[in-house]
């Protein structure tokens, strides 16, 4: 028997350029309650053979479905875009909705931050040195990392990259159950809360 907990690593993203009063933290003391209201997103690397492999993950922050996520070599801004996109295509998300991060480069880059506004999503960031402004993603990553990238090893990224995306999909998002959504899956807690909105 092992311990799954790692020793921590120092964060992965470079704020040091977004430090003024333009990254409000719109979510501070706010209360979500309905899907699509807002959404979090983080980058972590997962380990390969081939070496690391970088996860951007969209996640709605009332129901906790992962709307998208994409894996890439190296952790860019086009990594953040791409992921958006497909989240974007892939649901119905409403102008409006609020977008928290952390003010790493990647979502503080002009490409990432026009590409939001285009779509009429607002922008939201974690204040400087507080990883607990996005407890959602950090949840999320800590749950993956110890449920199905720590107990694996991955020879290439094409094998991590599969993986993660049938855990995500197929697994996390629709048979994990949440104590905090009630014991429901994430996409049950979607289908649930649409109804009831309707």
């Amino acid at each position: 028997m092992r311990s799954v907990h790692v020793k921590k690593v120092k964060p992965l993203t470079d704020s040091r350029k977004a430090r003024g009063d333009g990254y409000a933290n719109l979510l501070r003391g706010r209360e979500i309650t309905r899907p699509f209201e807002a959404l979090s997103s983080d980058i972590s690397y997962i380990p390969t053979g081939e070496g690391f492999d970088y996860l951007c993950q969209i996640k709605d922050i009332a129901t906790g479905v992962v709307l998208a996520s994409c894996q890439q070599e190296r952790m860019t801004k086009q990594l953040v875009a791409d992921t958006i996109k497909a989240a974007h295509k892939r649901w119905n998300i409403p102008q409006g909705t609020i977008f928290h991060s952390d003010r790493g480069s990647q979502y503080t880059a002009k490409e990432v931050m026009t590409l939001l506004s285009t779509l009429g999503i607002r922008q939201s960031f974690s204040r400087v040195g507080m990883p607990g402004d996005n407890a959602w993603s950090e949840s999320f990553f800590s749950i993956l990392k110890k449920e199905i990238v720590y107990p694996h090893k991955f020879e290439t990224r094409e094998q991590a990259r599969r993986v993660v995306f049938e855990y995500i999909e197929v697994f996390y998002n629709r048979a994990r159950v949440q104590k905090h959504l009630g014991f429901q899956a994430p996409i049950q807690a979607l289908m649930a809360a649409t109804q009831a909105a309707a």
